[in-house]
């Protein structure tokens, strides 16, 4: 790609914005904030590691949205951060104007792009943003299942002791404490977790997935994860950038798969340049459709907030 601007020079838009850059998904990167400074210091530190790490990207700050001009992705992560004890819903209301500030500018200034959504409540915000632009559900995703995938491999791979490179987790629904774990599709070099651990193991994983990012609240206090929040940004940008056409674990929206509309939620997706080309329906037991559903309710008693 051309450019990429993202939205929000926090920790998860700065450690993503480097990323980026050290892979060199685009030709140039721009961060916007709305603190004067922050992003303009954010990218040129991340530019004067240039020689060190290798890459020719340009990376320039702005506290403008007309930045976002002519933009071929936009990573929106700006919004407020969840609080020691506050959910992820907790910070719908704040967090929705932000969106939609975005969106309305993406629509004058940005025609052609398409949306990553990072901030929370993320599978309610990227339904909004969806609805807002209009646009062709292909264009417009949310970043959530990578995160969640990878938390549970990484505890898998802490609990057996197996390489982390030959783990393969998946996580449905919504991202939150509802979110949908899937034993039965996460593989240690194509053999089921199932092959490896007890049920109370296995059990554990689910429950330290679900509570992953609030974990990692609880200890720092102050900040939320940012690091794998980056990495997982990354990965999909890779897999758009490069045509992978990559099955990956991310926020869509759903027509009739899972028997849902009008709702988007972490399934399983192809990725590529045309964005998100389909989604990957998977065959589940009665037990992970209840599972499902309920996450489902969750998420869309947070969009039913939207329209009040």
């Amino acid at each position: 790609m051309h450019k990429i601007v993202i939205v929000g020079a926090g920790r998860v838009g700065e450690a993503a914005a480097h990323n980026l850059a050290k892979a060199e998904l685009a030709r140039e990167i721009v961060l916007i904030d709305v603190k004067d400074g922050v992003p303009q210091g954010v990218a040129l530190d991340i530019q004067e590691s240039a020689p060190i790490f290798g890459f020719d990207t340009k990376l320039t700050g702005h506290t403008d949205l007309a930045a976002l001009k002519d933009a071929d992705l936009v990573i929106v992560t700006a919004g407020i951060p969840r609080a020691p004890g506050m959910s992820r819903s907790d910070v719908l209301d704040t967090n929705l104007a932000v969106v939609y500030g975005v969106v309305d500018k993406m629509l004058v200034l940005a025609p052609d792009a398409m949306l990553l959504m990072v901030t929370n409540p993320v599978d309610v915000l990227t339904y909004a943003a969806w609805k807002r632009t209009g646009w062709d559900r292909r264009r417009v995703f949310g970043m959530a299942g990578v995160l969640d995938s990878a938390r549970m491999a990484s505890f898998v791979a802490l609990e057996t002791g197996f390489s982390a490179k030959d783990i393969t987790a998946m996580v449905l629904g919504g991202h939150g404490d509802a979110m949908v774990p899937m034993p039965r599709f996460t593989t240690i070099h194509g053999i089921s977790i199932e092959h490896f651990l007890p049920q109370d193991k296995i059990a554990s994983i689910i429950q330290r997935t679900r509570d992953g990012g609030a974990e990692i609240l609880g200890l720092r206090k102050t900040a939320s994860a940012y690091d794998t929040p980056a990495a997982a940004i990354a990965r999909m940008v890779d897999a758009i950038s490069c045509d992978r056409r990559q099955i990956l674990p991310g926020v869509a929206a759903l027509d009739g798969e899972y028997g849902e509309r009008d709702i988007c939620m972490g399934v399983p997706i192809v990725l590529g340049e045309q964005g998100m080309e389909r989604v990957i329906e998977l065959p589940l037991t009665a037990e992970e459709q209840g599972q499902f559903k309920k996450s489902v309710a969750s998420v869309r008693a947070d969009i039913a907030r939207l329209k009040q």
